[in-house]
């Protein structure tokens, strides 16, 4: 069960991430936000193995181009993500970004030739039931359809990532999953970074900086996860991020989760312990 704590460990880092992106959305671009989120993560690194060299592993790779593919999809994740969340509510965005388990079990079977139990998509199926029964009442599709393809674009990017982690599990060190996401990402967005460049206030260079922890931990955590256990057995979990934006309502807006909301957060929990079921008993 290590890859599905991980897992769940990761999705809380991401909520967290996308919870203080968006307090951070209407003060900065996209491209400041994402290349100090980045530039924190490689100075973690590389403070990290300048106390223990050779902390989190070689560097190089034998993938190089799976990897650059890998951080271009990081890249549309936190860019689509961002942009949405500027103009349209966290639930809207989240409930594009809940087709995501549906994409990367298709891309498992398709790309990794995972085999798909059908029950894992039976359940994957009621969690997103559980997700329209929480968010169906705050829904009011008042953003723009720019917006949403934002969120469509952000939600294929994570798939598409997601699954390259599984076809890297072999390859030994985590190191170079910091370096290989967080270089390519840097160089491309500072161009744009350095032209839309507003100076952050010392809190905001707090809230910057925590971005880059967050993801770095994040990333780290999903690549373990993918590496101990299978697409079909982590893929339905993604579900379970609505607990973590519940949690997050709660605790940075004071919102009080509705019945329907509770009512769809416990049939997505019941759906992630069935599809963990499954995949123990398998």
């Amino acid at each position: 069960m290590r890859g599905s704590v991980l897992m769940l460990a990761a999705l809380g880092l991401f909520a967290t991430l996308d919870a203080n992106s968006k307090l951070l959305a209407g003060a900065y671009t996209v491209a400041q936000v994402v290349l100090i989120r980045h530039l924190v993560m490689l100075a973690l690194l590389f403070a990290g193995r300048a106390l223990r060299p050779g902390l989190g592993g070689e560097l190089s790779t034998r993938h190089p181009w799976l990897h650059l593919l890998r951080a271009a999809a990081m890249l549309g994740s936190a860019i689509g993500f961002f942009q949405a969340l500027r103009e349209i509510p966290l639930a809207e965005g989240y409930l594009v970004y809940f087709t995501a388990p549906f994409m990367t079990l298709g891309l498992a079977a398709l790309v990794l030739r995972e085999a798909m139990p059908a029950r894992v998509w039976l359940w994957s199926g009621v969690g997103f039931g559980g997700v329209l029964v929480a968010m169906a009442p705050g829904l009011q599709a008042g953003g723009s359809l720019l917006a949403y393809a934002y969120a469509l674009l952000g939600t294929v990017s994570y798939a598409v990532g997601l699954t390259i982690n599984r076809r890297l599990r072999d390859e030994a060190g985590l190191a170079k999953l910091i370096l290989w996401s967080a270089l390519p990402g840097g160089l491309a967005l500072a161009p744009f970074a350095v032209t839309g460049w507003v100076a952050p206030t010392a809190l905001d260079w707090v809230a910057l900086s925590a971005n880059g922890v967050f993801a770095g931990a994040a990333t780290i955590c999903l690549a373990v996860a993918f590496r101990r256990a299978s697409v079909a057995q982590l893929a339905p979990l993604e579900f379970s991020a609505l607990v973590w934006a519940m949690l997050a309502d709660f605790l940075l807006w004071s919102t009080l989760p509705e019945v329907t909301t509770l009512a769809g957060g416990a049939i997505v929990v019941v759906a992630c312990l069935m599809s963990q079921r499954i995949q123990k008993a398998s």
